[in-house]
């Protein structure tokens, strides 16, 4: 049985701010007119982060859907706080890494699979300016290297 995913949001800045280690696969909770917006391809995960509640919840927070027209007074509010779907035992694994000290949870994407909004979200350690730079650097040469390929 094939998948079919389509991406609607990523955060690309995710990458670069942090060293991404383990990644989950959640699910959404969303009202009737938030589904349509992400349908839509009206969703942005730039500045949201995921919040553990004392180990039994999970939230996207601060993650933008924008209301979609056809709801009128029926719309939701574009950057409330939005559950997680995953198990307890996920819940917990990432609520003790989180306690420890530079450990973050970043959504990484938000993607419709068969139908059903997913979000995959990374157990993160923020990068030093010094790792930023390396990665810069490391992406330039490939850069380079791929245009002297395509140059001969």
């Amino acid at each position: 049985m094939a998948e079919n995913v389509k991406v609607v949001a990523t955060n690309r800045k995710a990458g670069f701010e942090y060293f991404l280690l383990e990644r989950f696969e959640a699910g959404l909770v969303l009202q009737g007119s938030e589904i349509k917006s992400i349908r839509a391809g009206q969703m942005s995960i730039q500045e949201s982060y995921v919040d553990v509640e004392n180990g039994e919840q999970a939230w996207l927070v601060e993650a933008h859907i924008a209301p979609y027209e056809q709801a009128n007074r029926f719309n939701h509010e574009p950057r409330r706080r939005r559950r997680l779907l995953l198990h307890k035992k996920q819940i917990r694994e990432l609520w003790n890494n989180v306690r420890m000290k530079g450990m973050t949870i970043v959504p990484t994407r938000v993607y419709l699979k068969d139908g059903r909004a997913k979000i995959e979200i990374a157990l993160a350690k923020g990068k030093k300016a010094y790792d930023k730079r390396a990665t810069i650097a490391k992406r330039d040469e490939a850069r380079d290297a791929e245009r002297e390929t395509r140059v001969r």
